[in-house]
């Protein structure tokens, strides 16, 4: 489960199974670093396994030999790369007012601890700082959305110490991406974006950036894995890779040794806010796609069916008698609801049924779901293969274009009950008992599990968690989903804050949101 929690500095952390999922804007701090060498320990055991020692003697066994093909003994030297890369990798500065960062939404931002107090006690604007780099020579420029979410003004700062004034294109926040763009007076060097698809873990990878305000800081590793899913978003597909990214690299380009970029540094697992080896990249192809609607309108326009889906565990499996019931659960994405009025309810899509694939391409999870649809054009029909009752079938839907938080709080035809959960940003499931044993809540607990927290949203700012259960809402008890959609429709008629009562990890707590934080919503 991920749990939220700060530093000494105030600097908000997202816990993931007990280690730091931060994302990596600017702070301060300079922190030294070990460096060590690597030996291979021969094994001087007396006492090998019969097979080991069979092995070594020539022997075979029934199991396929493997003989990986030996690496090359000499390591690659990136300094041409660098040199040509370098005038096309910028820093982003943003001017924040203080408020931001006191609700948590910036993390610790530059000047060291503290916001400092301008005339009268007053708290003074602040800035903070990421990375970005260069996509064409008019000065289109791509970073983090998270590093200019919220900022007053942005500034950009060349290789050369060049300082531009930026305008903010575009937000997505889904996919935590944003484009700026500067006026130079001349054309600029920019970087080409490859194919990450082409990625292949074990491959040498270049991370440029400004961690901890380090202009220019060049590290080196490998792709660790690819299509890592870190319940950051729906549609997360990030590069893991090792080479060593902190705070302030967020936006930095991720290079193969081609010099073509095919990541956006994002964010690191660690317990201590620095780097241990796990950073994670935006994939170059999804930057493609994100980047020109972006440049093209100023918004993401996405495929939307109008349903909440989940994992299929095994117990579920089970239960439901689906195909796969082992220890791995079965694949597919089972549809938990059905919002009314929207494509899947019209084509009729229902609860229960398992979404096995999208347009002939196989779903496994949600996720996969999640980004198919997604990639969608609205109004073209999509093709659906589902499992109902044990049988397959194909259901064809026209894909609807996935609407705005603001637009589906003020959509009527959506019901009422969508108004609310739009509004909030969850998706509620029933406690179910394989639900109420992997939550380990007592037999006789009521309430709604969040089943999806949409990001951005009041929810998410609020610090609600997939896997949290409502058990109230202000000090009315509540019992099921649909009561709990009830009570927040009721509460919110006049005041624009909510409070939730929730258990996680069998604590309550209460936890407030602001509905009107959805106007920062990208």
């Amino acid at each position: 489960s991920e749990t939220m929690s700060s530093d000494q500095n105030g600097t908000p952390r997202r816990r993931l199974r007990g280690a730091l999922l931060a994302s990596l804007l600017g702070a301060t701090a300079l922190t030294g670093f070990a460096a060590g060498h690597v030996g291979f320990a021969a094994d001087t055991s007396q006492n090998q396994p019969a097979q080991a020692t069979a092995l070594q003697n020539g022997a075979t066994t029934d199991a396929t030999k493997i003989t990986p093909t030996a690496p090359a003994r000499t390591l690659p030297d990136f300094t041409d790369l660098v040199t040509e890369v370098t005038p096309a990798v910028v820093s982003v500065t943003t001017k924040l007012q203080p408020e931001q960062a006191d609700n948590g939404e910036m993390p610790l931002p530059f000047g060291g601890p503290g916001m400092g107090r301008g005339e009268g006690g007053a708290p003074r604007a602040i800035e903070a700082r990421g990375s970005g780099f260069i996509i064409n020579a008019d000065g289109t420029i791509v970073t983090n959305n998270h590093v200019v979410k919220g900022a007053t003004s942005v500034s950009v700062t060349l290789s050369d110490g060049t300082s531009l004034p930026a305008k903010v294109v575009g937000r997505d926040a889904l996919t935590d991406l944003a484009v700026l763009k500067v006026d130079a007076g001349h054309k600029l060097s920019y970087l080409q974006l490859g194919n990450s698809d082409d990625v292949k873990p074990g491959q040498w990878v270049v991370a440029m950036g400004n961690p901890f305000g380090l202009e220019g800081t060049v590290t080196a590793g490998i792709v660790s894995a690819r299509n890592r899913d870190i319940g950051d978003g729906p549609y997360d597909q990030y590069i893991q890779v090792d080479a060593p990214i902190n705070r302030g690299n967020s936006g930095g380009p991720l290079f193969t040794q081609d010099g073509k970029v095919v990541g956006v540094n994002t964010a690191i697992l660690s317990p201590s806010g620095g780097s241990i080896g796990i950073g994670f990249a935006i994939p170059s192809n999804t930057v493609k796609q994100v980047v020109a609607e972006l440049g093209n309108g100023g918004k993401v326009v996405r495929g939307y069916l109008g349903v909440s889906a989940q994992a299929i565990s095994p117990a579920v499996a089970s239960a439901l008698h689906l195909s796969g019931s082992g220890d791995q659960g079965a694949s597919g994405a089972l549809v938990a609801s059905v919002q009314p009025n929207t494509p899947a309810g019209k084509a009729g899509l229902q609860a229960g049924d398992v979404i096995t694939s999208v347009n002939g391409k196989a779903v496994k999870n949600p996720r996969d779901l999640a980004v198919d649809v997604a990639g969608v054009k609205p109004g073209d029909e999509a093709k659906l293969g589902v499992v109902r009752d044990g049988k397959d079938q194909t259901l064809t839907i026209a894909v609807g274009q996935m609407p705005s938080g603001r637009e589906l709080a003020s959509n009527d035809d959506n019901g009422q009950e969508q108004q609310s959960r739009a509004r909030v940003g969850v998706a509620l499931a029933p406690i179910t008992p394989d639900l109420r044993d992997q939550l380990n809540l007592p037999g006789g607990e009521k309430g709604a599990v969040v089943a999806q927290v949409q990001p951005g949203s009041p929810a998410d700012q609020a610090g609600i968690q997939t896997g949290d259960v409502i058990i109230g809402v202000g000090m009315k008890a509540v019992t099921s989903p649909e009561d709990t959609i009830r009570a927040i429709r009721q509460a919110t008629r006049n005041d624009k804050t909510v409070a939730l009562r929730i258990m996680r990890n069998g604590q309550a707590a209460f936890v407030a949101i602001d509905l009107n934080s959805a106007k920062n919503q990208g």
